[in-house]
C-alpha cells in the first residue's frame, strides 16, 4: 500500500530545516556544524536530508560555486499549523473545539460528554476558538 504524503517532516528533516530557520541559508557543512550539537551526523547523511526537503519542496537549493546553498521553503509557523492539523485529526477527530478545551485542563469535551458547554466558557458564549485564531 503506498504511503501518504505528510505535511510534516520527520525528526531528522525537522531538526535540518531547524538549523535553516536560525540560518536563514546555508550549506551542508554550516546546518551539519548546528545540527552536531544536538545530534551528530556525517556530512553525507546531511546531504541526503536536505536534498530530500528540496524534493519535497521545503527548501530550495542555488548553486555558489561548487557549494549549494539551502533555504527554507517552508515557514516555521507553516509547519507548526501542519503539525497541529494532524494532532488535531490523529488524536481528536478533527475537532479543534476539542483540542483548545484539552488544552485548557476543561473536565471531558462536550463531544465525549454530550453535555453542553461550560458557563462563560468560549463556545457557550457563541465565539468559538479556533486553532488558527489561538495561533495568531
Amino acid at each position: 500500500m503506498p504511503r501518504i504524503p505528510r505535511d510534516v517532516p520527520p525528526p531528522l528533516e525537522l531538526l535540518c530545516l531547524h538549523a535553516l530557520w536560525i540560518l536563514r541559508e546555508g550549506n551542508v557543512k554550516q546546518v551539519q556544524a548546528l545540527v552536531s550539537e544536538t545530534r551528530p551526523l556525517a556530512y553525507t547523511t546531511i546531504m541526503t536530508v536536505l536534498e530530500r526537503l528540496v524534493r519535497k519542496g521545503k527548501l530550495t537549493r542555488r548553486k555558489a560555486g561548487r557549494v549549494c546553498i539551502y533555504s527554507p521553503e517552508a515557514s516555521r509557523d507553516a509547519i507548526r499549523r501542519a503539525a497541529i492539523r494532524e494532532l488535531v485529526n490523529s488524536f481528536f477527530d478533527g475537532s479543534e473545539e476539542d483540542l483548545i478545551h484539552f488544552l485548557r485542563g476543561d473536565p471531558e469535551s462536550t463531544r465525549d460528554t454530550g453535555a453542553s458547554a461550560p458557563a462563560g466558557s468560549p463556545t457557550s458564549s457563541g465565539t468559538a476558538d479556533t486553532i488558527d485564531t489561538i495561533l495568531l
